[in-house]
């Protein structure tokens, strides 16, 4: 058996400001390898790089204003998604050495996680990387949140983020008859057709949002899920036909805002609008029906090895680069989920 290294690294919070978080609010900090004293000592593999990490981070904001993460003080250690492998367990816990986990404490190479926050996944998968895509999110609101049903026309705000572009596969699957995403420019937009199977896209450096959604979708929208926000959120209302369903997932557009906490994200709606097409608006977290996750995994591995579903994803190599994979990430660079292979 190799011998564990005495020490560990792990990426901590050294300022913040009221802007977006850049690489020198960050440092790598070496720490002796914490021991499992009770708990799963676990050696992580990669971890997810998220733009929700910005709300964790200004100024403690996310305890104030009740968003459902929490909040990440000057001088401690990054957290996020991880995949990793237990070197230590105790012996009533249910995991053993070697098994894969997925759990809530990445951004360091050796994580202490209690027993009840470690969740062993099966290692079947063509890359293992794959356990941490949101396809289950999508496919949790796409048929919780939301029904998709089939020749449904759909509208997926952040096409291209880690959620969208699973959406789209998820919609399609579902039975979904046209799918538009939307993004940031017309390269990526492009991009969205070329490379994860959108019909049509819709970007922000075009014309109005609403004006573009018209085009893509004449006879309007039966399914809108927003991971955005603002005017995207606002256009997606309003170009839905009768009887159209809207899930809310996020709101990128103010979590990025440079001039803003990413906390509050007010949007005028007519209500005359929603009452006469009858519309229906919900709010909706996958963390609500587990039972979405373990019906999307049972089926993951033999979807990714037919092709039927892929996992477009970005890797970023080693600890040291995730601070600028966070900045890109924020700034709309990558395509697809971003995951720091340590």
């Amino acid at each position: 058996m190799t011998e564990l290294p005495m020490g560990s690294r792990e990426v901590r919070l050294a300022r913040t400001h009221a802007g977006l978080p850049a690489p020198g609010d960050f440092e790598i900090v070496s720490v002796p390898r914490p021991a499992a004293a009770g708990e799963v000592l676990v050696r992580n593999l990669c971890f997810l790089v998220s733009a929700s990490l910005r709300q964790m981070i200004v100024k403690g904001a996310s305890d104030e204003k009740g968003v459902p993460f929490p909040a990440i003080r000057t001088g401690e250690a990054l957290r996020g998604e991880a995949l990793g492998e237990v070197i230590a367990a105790p012996g009533d816990s249910g995991f053993s050495s070697g098994d894969l986990v997925v759990h809530f404490l990445g951004w360091r190479d050796y994580a202490v996680v209690p027993v009840t926050q470690c969740r062993k996944v099966r290692d079947d998968l063509p890359d293992r990387a794959a356990h941490l895509g949101h396809g289950w999110t999508a496919y949790a609101a796409l048929t919780r949140g939301v029904a998709v049903r089939p020749g449904d026309t759909v509208f997926i705000s952040s096409g291209g983020g880690a959620i969208g572009s699973m959406a789209a596969q998820v919609a399609r699957l579902l039975g979904a008859a046209r799918i538009i995403g939307s993004t940031s420019t017309r390269e990526k937009a492009d991009r969205l057709v070329a490379e994860l199977g959108y019909d049509a896209a819709v970007h922000r450096d075009g014309p109005p949002i609403l004006q573009q959604l018209s085009e893509a979708a004449p006879e309007g929208l039966d399914v809108f899920l927003d991971n955005v926000g603002g005017e995207q959120f606002q256009a997606g209302v309003a170009a839905c036909r009768e009887g159209g369903r809207v899930v809310v997932l996020g709101t990128l557009s103010q979590q990025l805002a440079a001039e803003d906490s990413g906390n509050s994200m007010p949007v005028p709606l007519d209500s005359t609008h929603i009452l006469m097409k009858r519309l229906l608006i919900r709010g909706y977290s996958a963390d609500d029906d587990p039972d979405a996750r373990q019906e999307w995994e049972r089926h993951l591995g033999d979807r990714l090895r037919s092709g039927q579903i892929r996992f477009p994803h970005v890797v970023v190599e080693g600890l040291a680069e995730a601070p600028r994979a966070l900045e890109r990430t924020i700034r709309g660079g990558y395509l697809g989920t971003v995951i720091v292979k340590i």
